[in-house]
């Protein structure tokens, strides 16, 4: 069963700003739903009250929010309709820093890969071997 179809996957939102930050986020929902740790979903549609992408995100799976700065576009996307997410990362709270352009370096690509994951209890080792796959 692919994690699209998996209800049992938690529902994964990434922020859709144009920081460093919301990249990451972007990039950490990607690689969960790649290594088909979660199901990425779309929260412009919820923001934008697009009928489809509602239902799923208030369909009661586990959620996971992850936003890149104080304004909590996700977190406050979900609230319009009344849901609260499982899990809420702001990854400015984790140390780095909040760049209008550019990317964050591997090295902070790694550390909040190792948050998100120990956040919804995933268990992997310092290298990630046990979930990282190449296609």
């Amino acid at each position: 069963m692919s994690v699209k179809n998996s209800p049992d996957k938690p529902l994964v939102y990434a922020c859709s700003g144009s920081s460093n930050l919301a990249q990451l986020a972007n990039d950490l929902a990607l690689w969960l739903h790649n290594q088909e740790l979660g199901c990425m979903s779309s929260i412009a549609g919820v923001g934008g009250r697009v009928p489809k992408h509602v239902q799923i995100a208030c369909s009661g799976r586990n959620i996971l929010a992850l936003d890149g700065c104080s304004q909590q576009c996700v977190k406050q996307s979900l609230a319009q309709h009344g849901v609260i997410p499982t899990w809420h990362i702001r990854l400015d709270t984790l140390g780095f820093q909040h760049k209008s352009n550019g990317s964050c370096s591997l090295a902070e690509t790694f550390m909040a890969m190792q948050y998100v994951c120990e956040t919804m209890g995933i268990e992997a080792d310092d290298t990630f071997s046990a979930h990282l796959h190449t296609p």
